[in-house]
């Protein structure tokens, strides 16, 4: 089987996440964009806020609303870390060494990087730059 470019990669890592986020999480990004850097994939999430969520983080006088959502987001993403690692290995070919996340209760937006066992090979795309 020839190897996929770097951008077919990382658009199946992103149809993966956005898969996960609806399935897992129950609501989908807005926004979903995922960049292989070396040995790691980078993805960002954007609008993974519920009404709800944007509400507990706007309420005045307190952290606690942010520092809960930003909890539950991280013990869920916790429980289901095996869907994403494999779903990372069958489309990198790596598995993942580790993976850290975070998410900001003010812009809606969440960051995951997993970092792979060994680099993720793909094909230069002809007339690609580098």
């Amino acid at each position: 089987m020839p190897l996929k470019t770097k951008g077919q990669i990382e658009a199946e890592i992103s149809e993966a996440i956005i898969r996960f986020e609806k399935e897992y999480m129950g609501r989908g990004p807005l926004e979903t964009k995922s960049f292989i850097i070396g040995d790691m994939v980078l993805v960002r999430l954007k609008g993974v806020l519920t009404q709800a969520e944007h509400q507990l983080a706007a309420a005045k006088g307190s952290n606690k609303g942010r520092e809960l959502i930003k909890q539950v987001r991280i013990e869920l993403l916790e429980s289901g870390k095996s869907l994403l690692e494999e779903a990372i290995l069958k489309i990198t070919g790596q598995t993942v060494k580790s993976l850290h996340t975070d998410i900001s209760t003010s812009t809606g937006e969440r960051i995951i990087l997993f970092s792979l066992q060994g680099q993720v090979e793909y094909r230069v795309q002809e007339g690609a730059q580098h």
